[in-house]
């Protein structure tokens, strides 16, 4: 025995229901695939390169230097900002403290 019923005028009416429904499941799948595919397209673009050279700042009022490190340093804390070369080898001359790990000093050539 069908669930369906046998008269035009109700299967017209649930074949225009379904039809309005799967319209909407269509729109939202359409709408999880662009989702999927922009957040797919967020992850492809590459990371920005890191600086060459890092200053670590500490905490409180100015935010003191407190170390010198290479860009790409496993040590180089939290709180930090890109310097050039130059800035670098002024901020060593200076007296901030290298990093231990990645030896910025003796990569820029200011060895006391």
């Amino acid at each position: 025995m069908s669930e369906l019923p046998p008269d035009l005028m109700r299967l017209g009416t649930i074949v225009t229901y379904l039809r309005h429904e799967l319209g909407r499941a269509e729109r939202a799948l359409a709408a999880a695939e662009a989702t999927a595919a922009a957040a797919a397209a967020a992850r492809s673009r590459p990371r920005p390169d890191a600086p060459a050279w890092v200053i670590e700042q500490g905490i409180g009022d100015g935010r003191p230097p407190v170390s010198v490190h290479a860009g790409d340093c496993w040590d180089r804390g939290r709180r930090w900002r890109p310097l050039s070369a130059e800035e670098a080898r002024r901020a060593l001359s200076e007296g901030v403290t290298a990093c231990t790990h990645c030896r910025p000093d003796t990569a820029l050539g200011v060895i006391d």
